[in-house]
């Protein structure tokens, strides 16, 4: 007891009923303000991170993990650059693809469009636009057919439907006596995809590679090899590998350096998001130091007759350090577990909110995301664990300090 009695003391204060009511009010405030503050900031970091996970799924559905290209986006062995690829550990498919741009005409409507020629089966393996086909398949695009598979809303802007025969009409046509004669070359609608990206879904069509390299006057050569990785975490590792193994002249590209500014800007929202949710924390922390110099004000006397019977100035400061730090752990505590609770449950509470108020948060008409995504990541909730007790720690020495400068004799004088 001589050895912990500092733990006693504090445990005791904190279990001993206040003669100041508001005392022990602005200690409920503070632990359940503490608890609060971390219980938000958990969720909607989780949040942030199921839009984050969502919209990065959505994107590696279309673009490539890794993509080896040559120059001036020919390859001429993509071959040989797809088996260098495919012996990388992690790689577990490989797509030729041929890059292009083009008008598409249909009746009196018209839009630009990125064309990229593929072969269907290969193309599985590395996109999921194939699982995204709400109208047609994929496998329709048949060389020599001359089949074309567009985005949502790049059919509704043509308006074209299934079946329906769109010009397509390529850059770098001819010149002949009677003037410039563009490339041109009708396609067969076979397909109509929806990623759920505008980006792609309004901008993006695709046709057979064979088709492709005939249009755009590619011979056997294609714009590149798309490669699909089992873990898209390891990209920057398998280009840096690929660069080294392969021509200088083969550029080698990695999903992270294509939308590098896109999810720079959402690690940075979420930083400061993280901020900004963590002054609520510092607040409540606030109260500690309120509810300790009050504390340390009621109890002058107990602080005198302690230091009297021989508790040292380090005694009287641990203490209170005991009293402000259980105040903050506990409010962490609490925090820690409602917020890991309500993140692992927001895709069940949201909707029965909803249900309950007959509204819906993210409007399908509206946004692409209609669903709110949570992905909870431990590391994260570390961090704030750790922020908050750090907050409440600091936020005990002050009043902590105070107390161990109590003089016993000006305490006593008028008791």
């Amino acid at each position: 007891m001589t050895r912990f009695f500092e733990l006693f003391i504090g445990l005791r204060y904190m279990r001993a009923r206040r003669r100041n009511h508001f005392i022990s009010f602005i200690s409920v405030t503070s632990l359940v303000g503490i608890a609060l503050g971390v219980m938000a900031l958990i969720t909607v970091l989780s949040v942030m991170n199921g839009f984050q996970r969502t919209l990065r799924n959505r994107i590696l559905g279309v673009i490539s993990d890794v993509t080896i290209s040559g120059p001036r986006h020919r390859l001429a062995d993509w071959q040989k650059a797809a088996h260098v690829a495919l012996r990388e550990k992690g790689v577990i498919a490989a797509a030729p693809y041929v890059r292009g741009e083009a008008l598409l005409v249909h009746g009196r409507y018209s839009s630009g469009a990125l064309v990229r020629g593929v072969i269907p089966n290969k193309e599985k393996a590395v996109s999921d636009i194939a699982a995204h086909i709400v109208q047609g398949r994929l496998a329709a695009l048949r060389p020599g057919r001359f089949g074309i598979v567009l985005g949502r809303y790049l059919a509704w802007r043509l308006g074209a439907t299934l079946g329906s025969r769109v010009l397509l009409v390529a850059p770098g046509g001819m010149v002949t006596p009677a003037g410039f004669l563009p490339r041109l070359r009708s396609f067969r609608v076979v397909g109509i995809f929806d990623v759920g990206m505008y980006e792609y879904d309004a901008g993006l069509a695709l046709i057979n590679m064979k088709d492709a390299q005939a249009l755009y006057r590619m011979g056997g050569d294609v714009s590149g090899v798309r490669l699909k990785l089992a873990d898209i975490n390891r990209a920057p590792a398998v280009r840096r590998v690929l660069q080294a193994r392969l021509p200088a002249y083969d550029a080698v590209r990695d999903w992270s350096e294509k939308h590098a500014n896109f999810f720079r800007a959402l690690k940075i929202e979420k930083t400061v998001m993280f901020v900004i949710l963590l002054l609520i924390v510092a607040v409540a922390a606030f109260n500690i130091v309120a509810t300790l110099v009050m504390v340390v004000t009621d109890k002058r006397a107990d602080i005198a007759i302690l230091r009297t019977l021989g508790a040292s100035p380090l005694s009287v400061l641990a203490i209170f350090l005991v009293q402000g730090t259980l105040i903050g752990l506990l409010g962490t505590a609490i925090g820690v577990v409602a917020g890991v609770v309500l993140s692992l449950n927001v895709t069940t509470i949201v909707p029965f909110i909803e249900h309950v108020f007959h509204t819906h948060f993210l409007s399908a008409n509206v946004y692409y995301i209609s669903q709110l995504p949570s992905h909870l990541r431990w590391q994260d909730v570390v961090h704030v664990a750790v922020a908050s007790f750090l907050m409440s720690f600091l936020a005990t020495l002050y009043p902590a300090w105070r107390a161990s400068k109590t003089q016993p004799a000006e305490a006593l004088r008028y008791e």
